[in-house]
This record gives C-alpha cells, structure tokens and sequence, in this order.
C-alpha cells in the first residue's frame, strides 16, 4: 500500500503542470483561512474573497505553477465560489472585469510596443549609444538609466508610460548588446542588474514630482482636505520638497542594488571601443528606424501632455489611447506586422496574470475590506495611547507596507490615503503635520517598490524575465525600506530648513 502511494505521489508530481508539495501547502492554507470565522465588520463572501487573495499571493511566492495559471484559477475560484456576487453569471463578470481596464491594456500595448525596438534595430543602436558613453562600468549604464528617468519624470504623468514604454525597451538594448538574455541563462552577466535598476528608478521619480504618476494628484486633493486648504500642494511646493531627499535616493539606488544584486560583468573596457565600432558599422538610420523614433517622439510628447499644457484640456489624452496610436502607427507603417502582435508572449501572459491581481484588489475594495481594515486601525490606534512619535510611523508603515495588497498605486491612494491622513491630523500634534504629510506623500510612491504587481511598470519589467520572484521581493523590501529613512531623516531636515514645521 505504501509503495503504491509512494508511486502514485511520483507519477503525479511528474504529470501534472506544478509542484506539488508547494500546491498542498497552499491548499491548506486557503482551507484554514476559510475555516476561521469571518471577523466583525465583514460578510463571509468578503472573508472568503480575503482568503482566496492571501491564497494567491502563498502559490505566487512558491511558485506552484506558472504565474499565469495561477492568475487563471484565481479567476475560476472567484467566480465558481461566487464570492463577489450572488449568481455564477454576475461573478464572472466581476472575475473579467479588470480585463476591460485602460492600465493593464496600457502595460500589453507598451510591451508590443517596445518589440519594435529590437525588430528594426533602434532598441541596439540606442544601447551601443548609452555603451559608448558611459559603459566603462556596468554601474555607469546604471546611472545613465536612472538620468533618464529622472529626465522624463516631470513630463510624463504615466509612470508605467516612462518606465515600461520608455526606458525598458532602452534597458533590453543595452542587456542584449552584452549578450545577457534570461533566454540563454545568461541574464545575470548585466541584465538582472539594469532591469532592478530601471524598476527602482520609476518609484523614487514618481515621488520627486506631482506630474510624474497619475494618483499624485489624488494625493494632492486629499493632504488639501485633512490641512482645511492650509497646505496645498503646488507643483513646485512638490518639486521643492522631494528635491533632495529624492536625488540623495536616485544617489544611492544603483549602489545597492549592485551590492543586492551584483552583475556578472562589472567593468567593460573594451565596451566603448566595441559599441563605436558597431555604430559606425551600423551607419545612419535606416527608414523603419526613423519611423520607430519618430513614434517614440510622439509618444513622448502626447504622453507628456504637452498639447494640454498648450491649448487647453481639451487636447488632454489617457495614456492608453496615447499608447494604441503608437502600437497602429507601427502596425500601418510596416515597422512590425500582426504576428509579432501575436508572437509577443510576454504581453499576453502579463495581461492574464495582472490583470487577475488588479480584479481581486477591486473587489476587496468594492467588498469593504479596505475600509474595515482602514477603521480597525484607527480604533487600535487610539486605544493604544501610544506617543504620537509611534503613531505617525505606525500610519506611514501600515498604508506602506499594505500595498502588497495591492496592484494598483490609484487603487490604494483612493481607498486608505484619506483616512490615515485623517487620523494623522487628528492624532499629531499641529506642529508636526505637514512633514507627516510630505512623508505620507512619498510614501504613496515609494510603495511602489515593494511588488512585481505594485504598479503598471512592474509587471512589464518583470516580465522580461530578468529578475527572480523572490530577488524581486527582497530588493524591494530593502530599497522600500532605505528611503522611507532617506525621506524621513534628510528630507525631514531639509523641510525643516524649507520652513514646513
């Protein structure tokens, strides 16, 4: 009888497409969270849809089956429980719902995209430009990333535009151009570096500027609120304040992920010498080249809301639209046809698996999960009597770190910034308010830097297969954590010196 068990758990551990130990433990941790009672202040469908989002996270870190599948049974368990609704026909509405959203289909049609680059050459002539000039070292590309972003910050309110749209697609020439590609097992030579590299960069721009992402100016309209419009956010009041603390992170950044995440290949002296040769070897700019930049240009430009800022909000554009244009504009022109559209994996899976994540997200908000766990904490809070030193970290490192529960940085502004800012105002001593503020504001973008699904740009650079789950996790961790303390000491002095408390 053993034996058989013992040839029965082989055949199936074989056969079937995941790991099955790791998928045990996730069964059982679904099945325990679904025999706890549901707590107070939530249905047992919010519970149950709690449950089901906690399980999904446990097999994405374990990695039971491909991330994709397990977007896939998320789908499946949410709308067969019906937790979300009262019919099978109405849950797996809401099961699909995320799929109709202009952010997931701005990630697919970014990543489509940045398969021009590579297909007319741009993507390489690009990568040797960046070589040539600052690829004595590996850490110097880093910096010229990071430059880069840094650049196209105050211009363009999409941060998944900037870093996904934008950067990405220079970081994989650049990674290519030194034969690092996760397809050969070789993305550790610079790839895995560069990629952390261009993901960490997107977080600590976002927060340098009120244009940089899409829910600053959520956030700008909340900390207006909680002050009774006594302190309001301009652009420049914003600039001004993260100035300093944001460049000592942008500083720092590509230093410790080198240290985090070393690259393989750290000095290149050869590296200029070879990419001025293959530049000249190269020669001008072909004519699908100068189309593929010449999009990009536009892209640049509408995504920097430039004719807005000219001729009125009338002009103004949603990035995905922005996006799609770009994407027929390539397809009409011949610079990539249909199937590289259908050949571009990566694109797709994201779409499956992202957008799985943001529809569980919705609903727990849709449900009151967000709000029940929002007013649990300020009733703790207040009945702790803890000093209102513990009270201001306890409110930045909560709304933080309970972005893991999140896969969109709107989604979270939108239902828990305005009520820890409210506690804040009530709890903290008058004098010290804005700088709680100013760090509450950081803080909505530096939580960015904890996921590869915290924000539209994440998904995108994680999904060139550059970086591991958990290395991913663990430099996020890590980086989340040095500039909370960046932004907390230097830029808590340096709004001192600015005369904010």
């Amino acid at each position: 009888m053993l034996a058989h068990l013992k040839r029965t758990f082989r055949y199936f551990n074989q056969a079937v497409p995941f790991r099955l130990v790791p998928a045990l433990i996730t069964s059982v941790v679904l099945i325990s969270l679904l025999l706890i009672p549901a707590p107070d202040g939530l249905t047992p469908k919010a519970w149950g849809l709690v449950a089901i989002f906690l399980t999904t996270i446990v097999a994405i870190i374990l990695k039971v089956m491909p991330i994709g599948v397990m977007a896939m049974m998320a789908i499946v368990i949410v709308s067969f429980s019906q937790v979300t609704a009262s019919s099978s026909k109405a849950a797996m509405a809401d099961a699909l719902s995320s799929f109709s959203s202009p952010l997931i289909w701005l990630i697919v049609v970014a990543i489509l995209i940045s398969r021009g680059l590579k297909k007319t050459g741009l993507g390489s002539r690009i990568g040797l430009i960046f070589i040539a000039l600052l690829g004595a070292r590996t850490i110097g590309i880093g910096y010229g990333l990071t430059l880069c972003e840094l650049v196209l910050a105050p211009f363009t309110p999409s941060n998944t535009a900037r870093g996904g749209g934008i950067v990405h697609p220079i970081m994989l020439s650049i990674a290519n151009a030194f034969e690092s590609d996760p397809a050969h097992g070789t993305e550790r030579k610079v790839g895995t570096y560069l990629a952390l590299v261009n993901y960490h960069a997107n977080p600590i721009t976002s927060a340098m500027f009120l244009t940089a992402t899409a829910p600053n100016p959520l956030v700008v309209d909340y900390v207006a609120k909680v002050t009774q419009q006594n302190f309001h956010l301009s652009w420049a009041t914003w600039a001004t304040c993260m100035l300093l603390p944001g460049l000592v992170c942008l500083l720092l950044m590509p230093m410790v992920i080198y240290m985090l995440a070393p690259p393989q290949v750290k000095t290149t002296p050869n590296a200029i010498d070879y990419a001025r040769t293959e530049l000249a070897r190269m020669g001008p700019l072909a004519p699908k080249e100068k189309v593929m930049l010449g999009t990009f240009a536009i892209l640049l430009v509408l995504w920097a809301n430039v004719p807005a800022m000219l001729f009125g909000q009338a002009f103004n554009l949603d990035p995905t639209v922005v996006a799609f244009l770009g994407l027929f504009a390539l397809i009409i022109t011949g610079t990539i046809d249909w199937d590289d559209v259908l050949s571009e994996k990566s694109a797709w899976d994201t779409l499956v698996w992202f957008g799985a994540l943001v529809m569980m997200a919705e609903q727990l908000n849709k449900m009151g999960v967000i709000n029940w766990f929002s007013d649990g904490m300020k009733n703790l809070i207040v009945a702790s009597g803890m000093p209102w030193t513990s009270i201001a970290l306890v409110l930045l490192l909560v709304f933080v770190f309970s972005h893991y529960f999140f896969a969109s940085t709107t989604a979270h502004v939108s239902a828990m910034l305005l009520a820890f800012l409210t506690v804040g105002a009530q709890l903290l001593p008058a004098h010290y308010l804005i700088p709680f503020m100013l760090l509450m504001t950081a803080g909505s973008a530096i939580m960015m830097t904890l996921t590869h699904y915290a924000t539209g740009t994440s998904p995108i650079i994680f999904g060139s297969g550059y970086v591991s789950l958990g290395l991913w996790w663990r430099v996020g961790f890590v980086m989340c954590v040095i500039e909370l303390l960046i932004f907390g000491v230097i830029g808590g002095l340096w709004w001192k010196l600015l005369g904010y408390w």
